[in-house]
């Protein structure tokens, strides 16, 4: 993402922006006035306006250091084979080539996994998928750099390569020798008792990230050992790491900063460290910047995708289609190396209930090894194939019995009637279900059970268009399922004219963390929103960080930003108390101003106080979520601090005679807790609505035998657009968190995602409305999977 900052002075702010920032506090002695912007106000993105008149700063945007160098990857032209030799002559001779860079040159480890240390930051002997980086080379510009990577002379050995599931099922190809598996209760004999039994499967295939920046990193050598990277990353802490290793360097020699994202989608968890690592030891041997942006379509061919899955299920039901049990067999294709599959396989597991009580339950994983580019984070981390499967096994259910699909899935809801205990398949008692009450209302909102009869007579007399809907609902833990990484810190400093400066470890990738952590500052200290200064994210500043991922962002930064803004009130609380009078603990932060009783003073007057008084005005703060544990190897534990909780009525219409469809409208409402910033949370649910249906629908990404990825580019890959997003009408839940979370909100990241699972099955309603088969239509619901499905439905062969 690039802007030209060359074309004259920056964009004048809007007169709103302008009067805020100007304005004068009017406040006189013992006066005060409503902050704007404090916490549960709809404050819009920080980045927002700046977004829109393009001055806002991404990495490509950096002016360039004096004798700046560009890389560029020169990858496997294999999928799978052993690497006799590469000429590199060529590339070296090429035009503005300044060095080319091979394992060999690697002062460190040779390593950018997250974990594992299964990942050659570039290869050796074995090559394990089309364009796995072998050099990399460094050149003048980023074009010349391109044109020189594609003249390498190439002796590789070819061998069979595993592509598909299906590939590696065959071959016995799997990260762990036996599935990891959960299991509660005895669901074998359940299964054989039980008055109805279904065995069905479904795909779900992979998506691709599509951030609107690609993976990004620029490298600043300093003195010693020190280095700076300037990184497009999720994790910045991971990165300094990796760096580190990379170049045989402690951690504290290197300093990567993040300011904002051009997207992220969980995308930028763990690939951004290969560009990273590269661009740092081509800077530290040249001495000279190094910059590295990958091209579109390399970013597509190189970086993992959200897991395709393959998911079998054994389901033994009554005659309301109360499930008794059911066994999972989830199959996952991970890519050539570990990455993050594991933990991202865990939480398909964990999410295979969705909102559903099972009583008797076997889920087993299997990770498959295959070469293609190694799976990776993708908002939900697995959830969302884990809850699809859940939902279309509840709609396959629903089609045996004759029912309406969202009875079946109501009978069975957790809580049910009684208020029995009722334990997830792993473990942790689920407490504060909220869907009894939320679904009704949406039912309510969206005229569900009017608009299912006249979808019911327009498909009787309609020949060639069928109507669907379907009403589905979601279940997501919010938490790290690897417990340590459940902490963040965060810096804040408050000036003497009373403005303050707020850092943490969070990083934005436009989900308003920043604006929402900035709000809790506000808030805290009661003055307006643009008196905190919002920067940018630094492992010099903020230490030890995990990823901003999982949907804890706001949830565990907000904490440690509260956290640190409480440690200076209760200074310059005791100094306001020594100053007006009264005491410590009766000081109130209001509107602006500092009170004691019936004296005030204005915070800035009070900060100015304070620091004369030779009072620390900067604190760290931190939070680490309490009240949670998980037992791997057991299967068992208490993973999740709590739930999120929503629902979607979506209305499809389908053309029989060539599969296109319409998403003609949708009906949302979703869980916020005790929203921190309803402009923002709305925004996400949108935009998550319509990227989880773009993956079921239009998202096909596609292989050939020989493991190259055809679909790399915008021109091949069909992300949703304006045109297919259908009309909207999207209201949050606005009941208080029961767990003291940040001013009792709650996680809005990841849970609306799988709100776009009703989109895909009321397409697969308006298939089965063309005959008495159930149509078994998998994902991405392609116009052609269309036709495919709607063939089922009516027992004839597409």
């Amino acid at each position: 993402m690039s802007h030209d900052a060359s074309a004259g002075a920056a964009p004048t702010p809007p007169k709103d922006i302008r009067e805020r920032a100007d304005r004068a506090d009017p406040l006189k002695d013992g006066e005060a006035r409503p902050i704007t912007g404090g916490a549960h106000a709809p404050q819009i993105h920080d980045s927002a306006v700046k977004q829109v008149q393009g001055a806002a700063s991404y990495i490509d945007d950096i002016p360039a250091p004096a004798g700046c160098l560009h890389i560029a990857f020169g990858g496997s032209p294999v999928a799978h084979g052993r690497l006799r030799s590469v000429n590199l002559d060529a590339v070296r001779a090429a035009e503005g080539v300044v060095a080319v860079l091979t394992a060999a040159d690697i002062p460190g480890r040779n390593d950018c996994s997250t974990a594992a240390g299964d990942e050659e930051l570039l290869a050796t002997e074995t090559l394990h998928y089309h364009m796995q980086p072998v050099f990399a080379v460094v050149a003048t510009s980023h074009l010349l750099a391109r044109r020189a990577a594609r003249l390498a002379e190439w002796d590789v050995e070819e061998l069979p390569a595993l592509v598909s599931v299906a590939d590696a099922v065959a071959a016995q190809s799997f990260f762990d020798p036996e599935p990891y598996a959960f299991l509660k209760g005895d669901p074998a004999p359940a299964l054989a008792a039980a008055p109805h039994r279904l065995k069905g499967r479904v795909e779900i295939g992979g998506q691709e990230h599509f951030y609107l920046e690609t993976q990004i990193a620029l490298a600043i050598p300093g003195e010693d050992m020190d280095v700076k990277v300037h990184s497009s990353t999720q994790h910045p802490t991971e990165i300094q790491h990796k760096v580190a290793e990379v170049l045989g360097t402690p951690y504290n020699a290197v300093e990567v900063e993040v300011r904002r994202m051009g997207g992220g989608f969980g995308g930028k968890e763990s690939q951004g460290n290969a560009p990273a690592q590269i661009a740092a030891v081509a800077a530290k041997a040249l001495n000279r910047p190094v910059k590295i942006r990958y091209d579109r379509d390399d970013d597509m061919s190189i970086t993992g995708k959200r897991h395709d899955f393959v998911v079998d299920y054994d389901v033994a039901f009554d005659d309301a289609g109360r499930i008794e049990a059911v066994i999972y067999d989830q199959y996952a294709r991970c890519g050539w190396s570990m990455d993050l599959s594991l933990p991202v396989c865990d939480r398909a597991m964990f999410h295979a209930d969705n909102a559903y009580y099972l009583p008797h339950a076997r889920i087993n994983s299997y990770r498959c090894r295959t070469n293609t580019c190694s799976n990776t984070a993708f908002r939900g981390f697995g959830g969302p194939q884990g809850l699809a499967a859940c939902e279309r096994m509840m709609d396959h259910i629903a089609h045996v019995l004759g029912k309406d699909p969202l009875e079946v899935r109501k009978a069975n809801l957790y809580d049910r009637p009684g208020g029995a205990r009722v334990e997830t398949p792993y473990g942790m008692e689920v407490k504060d279900n909220i869907l009894h009450e939320l679904i009704p209302a949406l039912e309510e909102q969206a005229g569900y059970a009017a608009r299912r009869e006249e979808i019911a007579a327009f498909n009787a007399r309609s020949k060639h268009l069928k109507k669907g809907i379907a009403l589905t609902p979601v279940k997501f833990g919010i938490s790290f399922t690897l417990t340590h990484m459940n902490q963040a810190a965060a810096l804040v400093h408050v000036y003497t004219d009373g403005s303050i400066h707020l850092n943490h470890g969070g990083t934005e990738m436009g989900q308003g963390l920043f604006v929402k952590c900035a709000q809790v500052a506000a808030e805290a200290f009661q003055v307006d929103v643009d008196r905190i200064k919002i920067t940018p994210t630094n492992t010099g500043k903020a230490a030890n960080t995990s990823p901003t991922a999982a949907s804890s962002g706001t949830d565990v930064n907000g904490m440690a930003t509260l956290n640190a803004c409480e440690a200076i009130k209760a200074r310059m609380a005791a100094h306001a108390a020594a100053l007006l009078g009264g005491d410590a603990e009766a000081v109130e932060f209001r509107g602006g101003r500092v009170f004691s009783g019936a004296r005030s003073i204005a915070f800035a007057d009070l900060a100015k106080q304070c620091w004369m008084a030779r009072i620390h005005l900067s604190s760290t703060g931190h939070y680490a979520t309490p009240d949670i544990h998980w037992d791997r190897p057991a299967g068992k534990g208490k993973p999740f601090y709590y739930f999120a909780y929503g629902a979607a009525v979506t209305e499809a219409a389908v053309d029989l005679f060539t599969g296109e469809y319409r998403l003609t409208r949708a009906h949302i409402l979703h869980d916020a807790g005790r929203s921190l910033n309803p402009a923002v949370d709305l925004g996400q649910i949108e935009g998550a609505y319509v990227q989880g249906a773009g993956w079921l629908t239009t998202e096909e990404l596609v292989w050939d035998p020989k493991g190259r990825l055809w679909t790399h580019a915008p021109s091949t890959y069909k992300i949703p657009t304006a045109s297919d997003r259908p009309a909207m009408e999207i209201r949050l839940w606005h009941e208080d968190n029961p767990r003291p979370t940040i001013h009792k909100s709650k996680a809005v990241g990841e849970p609306p995602l799988m709100l776009g699972v009703s989109a895909w099955l009321a397409l697969s309603d308006a298939c089965a409305a063309c005959g008495p088969n159930y149509p078994d239509l998998s994902a991405p619901a392609t116009p052609e999977r269309v036709l495919a499905a709607i063939a089922r439905a009516k027992g004839t062969e597409w």
